[in-house]
């Protein structure tokens, strides 16, 4: 998701939203639906998030 996103959600789901942090990864608006190298990114920076959660 990138900044341009995260404003999106927050401006449709305000209510929803309040009180929840939105995760912004940066990666760019640049892949095709399920791209094996998007997949393989998405894995790497959430596992390294989850892992910084514990």
């Amino acid at each position: 998701m990138e900044h341009k996103h995260a404003n999106r959600l927050r401006a449709e789901y305000a209510r929803l939203l309040e009180h929840k942090r939105l995760h912004i990864l940066d990666i760019p608006d640049d892949y095709r639906f399920m791209d094996p190298e998007l997949v393989e990114m998405l894995d790497d920076m959430v596992a390294a998030y989850l892992a910084e959660q514990d």
